[in-house]
């Protein structure tokens, strides 16, 4: 196993950096392709959320893969090389295999114990298996990985260690006060019906809104979202769709908006949030959005609507490392912002009446949130499954080799037999049948003892070496051992769950 995984998060750059180096779906399909084209991965994946970008191959050289798959993040993220290199991270082996798991249990997310993540890291999974560029040890690692987040959440109460980011933000939309008080009887207007989107619309519904309305790209996704929300058994809780060229109308009406899309440009500009409210904005003080790129029609994750203004200074606004400073007077509109890149101009922040939660002030705000005790309890997890998968990992690795030992004496029994019938052909089945039997059982005897205990061997730290002494000592066809793992790793059923 020669896993390596190199990545940036919330953690290693600041918000800034990373929503300039968010992955469109199609661009996390062509570097998936273009990681295997180049030398020296074998196998990659790539897990990019809100707040995290990393791209894990198996790999035959360290340094060299180290390279490449900076240089493809570069590439693909549209920033500089020499601009990324300082916010990246790179784990190898055992150590990229605990992160992973990590992950995969929220430890490493903005707001620890989300869950939420599990779903993303099913959808880089399914990605990798549908572009197959996630062989056999990509698919163990993400599927062990999934199975170790569902572990934790179910063996301990990490839960209680953090919130979805959704709840997170309306918490701090709150300020201190009950979510569900805050909540009660107001006007949400959700923008987007992705996952995301839709946790939002779910979550804004139990605190006890009086009314959702869901804006998309396609209106098909909105009202599908509406009637889950209006379902028998349900929230019960108002809901309608309406297009996106309705949002600056639906904006009068709000008192909290959410916006989760996978639009390259804004998606409400100050000015636009200023109009629904009657009021100015200074131009000179508040940036402008540029139209932004539309996705795919059938991503609705990259839904995307922005003012008609002049291009040009969205970028600059991108790259604002700094949180803006809120309006003052009591709230008359609440915006919570989670995409990535941002959906919602900053300098809406800056008007009277409104205050805007992003992810960037959710990380600062998330840095000093308190830790569950059972957070410990979830990293001896993680030690337990990370121990657990290497020796799984070194065993399997050796047995293609035990495999092709059990073939090669099965082929020399095979042989002994048919001389045998050359030499005694009066033999009568019944003796024949007898000898053959009493040759196997001796020959399985021999090798059973040795390919136990070297499978117990290599499946200890250092005993990757164990199968390249088998090949050595009893002269094995190298092409016969890599035809056993080819067969394996094309199992139509391996790695699917």
């Amino acid at each position: 196993m020669s896993l390596l995984v190199v990545g940036l998060s919330h953690r290693s750059a600041p918000v800034s950096v990373l929503e300039r180096a968010s992955l469109a779906a199609e661009t996390q399909a062509k570097l998936l392709q273009d990681t295997l084209a180049a030398e020296p991965a074998v196998e990659a994946a790539v897990l990019a959320t809100c707040n995290r970008i990393e791209l894990y191959a198996d790999v035959d050289k360290f340094h060299a893969g180290v390279a490449e798959l900076s240089t493809l993040l570069a590439q693909h993220s549209g920033v500089g090389l020499d601009e990324l290199t300082p916010y990246l991270y790179v784990h190898y082996e055992d150590r990229a295999v605990h992160h992973l798991f990590s992950v995969a249990c929220g430890l490493d997310s903005m707001v620890v114990g989300e869950g939420q993540i599990l779903g993303q890291i099913k959808d880089a999974l399914a990605l990798g298996q549908e572009l197959h560029t996630a062989g056999r040890l990509l698919n163990d690692l993400f599927q062990q990985a999934l199975r170790v987040g569902k572990r934790a959440h179910s063996e301990t109460g990490i839960d209680r260690a953090g919130q979805s980011l959704v709840t997170f933000g309306l918490e701090q939309l709150a300020a201190g006060a009950d979510v569900a008080d805050w909540a009660a009887g107001k006007r949400a207007l959700v923008i987007g019906a992705g996952s995301m989107s839709s946790l939002a619309a779910a979550t804004l519904a139990r605190t006890g809104v009086a009314e959702i309305v869901v804006a998309n790209r396609t209106r098909a996704r909105a009202d599908r979202l509406v009637e889950i929300l209006a379902q028998p058994g349900g929230t019960g809780v108002a809901a309608r769709a309406v297009e996106m060229a309705e949002v600056c109308d639906e904006l009068t009406r709000a008192d909290v908006v959410v916006s989760c899309t996978g639009a390259t440009g804004l998606v409400l500009t100050a000015e636009a949030v200023a109009g629904a409210l009657g009021l100015d904005v200074d131009d000179a003080e508040t940036p402008v959005a540029e139209p932004a790129v539309p996705a795919p029609a059938d991503t609705d994750r990259h839904a995307a609507w922005v003012e008609n203004g002049s291009a040009g200074t969205v970028r600059q606004a991108v790259r604002r490392a700094t949180v803006p400073a809120q309006g003052t007077g009591p709230v008359r509109l609440a915006l919570l912002d989670l995409a990535m890149p941002r959906d919602i101009d900053g300098g809406a922040a800056r008007l009277d009446g409104v205050r805007l939660v992003d992810i960037e002030s959710l990380a600062e705000a998330s840095a000093d949130a308190p830790m569950a005790a059972d957070v410990d309890q979830v990293r001896t997890i993680v030690s337990d499954e990370v121990a657990a998968f290497g020796a799984a990992q070194r065993a399997a690795h050796i047995t293609p080799t035990v495999v092709a030992l059990r073939t090669m004496a099965a082929g020399v029994v095979a042989g002994e037999i048919a001389r045998l019938d050359g030499r005694l052909p009066d033999l009568d089945e019944k003796q024949r049948a007898e000898i053959s039997q009493t040759v196997r059982r001796v020959v399985d005897k021999l090798l059973h003892a040795p390919t136990v205990r070297v499978k117990q061997l290599a499946s200890e730290p250092g005993g990757a070496g164990y199968a390249d002494a088998l090949r050595e000592l009893f002269d094995l066809d190298p092409q016969t051992v890599a035809a056993v793992s080819r067969a394996d790793l094309n199992d139509p059923n391996r790695g699917r769950s």
